[in-house]
C-alpha cells in the first residue's frame, strides 16, 4: 500500500504533539485528528482550541473532539474513517474499543526510554531525578499504560543547563523524526517489535501527573536535589515556595538558579541578600536564585525582585 492510500488518524492535544502531526501531514495521509474539546481561557473565558486543533484547521484536516472516548457516536465516526493506523502523541488514556479499532492498531510516541518513566510527566521527572539522558520511544498500545511492544527508540542527552522546557523541545523535534520513520516502516511492513525490558518493580521510575502540592520546594533537602527539582518544573508548572512580604504570606515561583556547596549554620530556607544576589540556605550550602515570580506579578530576574522589595520584611522561604 502506498503512503497516499494508507489512512492515519492522529490523536493529540498540546504543543508537543503538533510537531509530530506536522511531520505526518507532510509525509503521509492523515485523514482526521482527534483532540480534546475547546476550553475556556483568560478573563473572558472564551473557548480556545487546542494547539493540535489549530494546526489541523489551518491545514484542512477534519477534527473530532469527543468528550467521551467510549461514546458510540465517536466509535462510529472512527469506524467510518476506516483507519489503517492510529498515532497517539500526548493524549488521554484510550479505551480498547478505540486503540484496537484501526486495522494495524495504534502507535504511541512517549517522551522517555521505556520502560522507565511511564506516565503523564516523563520529561519533568527525568530532570527532577537528575538523569543525564532521556529519549523517545514508539510502541504499540496494549491494555496497561505505556507497556506495549517497542518499535523504535532514540536516546537524547540531558545537559546541565537543560530544564523541562528545553528538554521538551528537544524531545518534540526528535520525536517527530522517530515517529515519521516508524510510520514509514509500518507502511512498508519493514519493522520489528520487541517487548520492553523486564525491570523489577522497585527499580522502575514512574512519571505520574504533577499536582500543585508536589511543586513545593523543600529547602531542608540537599542543594543538588533542589536544583534538579527547580529545573524539572521550569517553566511549567513551576516550583514554588512561600514567604512573608510585609504582613502577607505570598507564593513565589522559582524558575532558575545555581547551587554552591558550603558549610553554614543557618536554618534551611533562610534568605540572605547581598547586593543584587539572593541566596537561600539549604541542607549543604546555598541556593542562588536567578529568576523568579511573585504571585500576581510578572516573571523577573532576581535583581529586579530585590529592587522592588522592602527588605526588612523578607527573611525566609518556607
Amino acid at each position: 500500500m502506498s503512503s497516499e492510500e494508507f489512512r492515519i488518524v492522529f490523536m493529540g492535544t498540546p504543543d508537543f504533539a503538533v510537531e509530530s502531526l506536522k511531520a505526518l501531514h507532510n509525509n503521509f495521509n492523515v485523514v482526521a485528528v482527534v483532540t480534546a474539546p475547546d476550553k475556556p481561557r483568560g478573563r473572558g473565558q472564551e473557548l480556545s482550541p487546542t494547539p493540535v486543533k489549530q494546526f489541523a484547521q489551518q491545514n484542512g484536516i477534519p477534527v473530532l473532539q469527543p468528550t467521551n472516548l467510549k461514546s458510540p457516536d465517536f466509535i462510529e465516526a472512527l469506524e467510518l474513517l476506516n483507519p489503517d493506523l492510529a498515532v497517539i502523541v500526548a493524549f488521554r488514556m484510550l479505551p480498547q474499543a478505540v486503540w484496537s479499532l484501526p486495522r494495524l492498531g495504534s502507535v504511541n510516541l512517549h517522551g522517555s526510554l521505556l520502560p522507565q518513566y511511564r506516565g503523564a510527566a516523563p520529561i519533568n521527572h527525568a530532570i527532577i531525578n537528575g538523569e543525564t539522558k532521556s529519549g523517545i520511544t514508539t510502541f504499540f498500545l496494549q491494555h496497561e499504560i505505556d507497556t506495549g511492544n517497542i518499535i523504535e527508540s532514540k536516546e537524547v542527552e540531558i545537559t546541565d543547563t537543560d530544564n523541562a522546557g528545553t528538554l521538551h523541545d528537544k524531545l518534540m523535534i526528535e520525536g517527530a523524526k522517530v515517529l515519521t520513520n516508524t510510520v514509514a516502516n509500518i507502511i512498508d511492513n519493514n519493522y520489528k517489535t520487541y517487548p520492553q525490558k523486564s525491570i523489577a518493580e522497585e527499580d522502575l521510575k514512574p512519571a505520574p501527573k504533577i499536582n500543585k502540592e508536589f511543586c513545593r520546594i523543600n529547602w531542608a533537602t540537599d542543594g543538588k536535589t533542589i536544583h534538579n527539582f527547580i529545573r524539572g518544573l521550569s517553566p511549567y508548572p513551576g516550583a514554588y515556595t512561600e514567604t512573608s512580604i510585609g504582613n502577607k504570606t505570598t507564593g513565589i515561583k522559582i524558575y532558575s538558579g545555581s547551587f554552591a556547596n558550603s558549610d553554614m549554620d543557618f536554618h534551611p530556607g533562610t534568605i540572605i541578600i547581598e547586593k543584587n544576589r539572593l541566596k537561600v540556605a539549604v541542607k549543604n550550602g546555598w541556593y542562588f536564585v536567578h529568576e523568579m515570580q511573585q504571585a500576581g506579578k510578572k516573571r523577573m530576574q532576581v535583581s529586579d525582585f530585590i529592587n522592588g522589595l522592602n527588605l526588612i520584611h523578607i527573611e525566609r522561604f518556607v
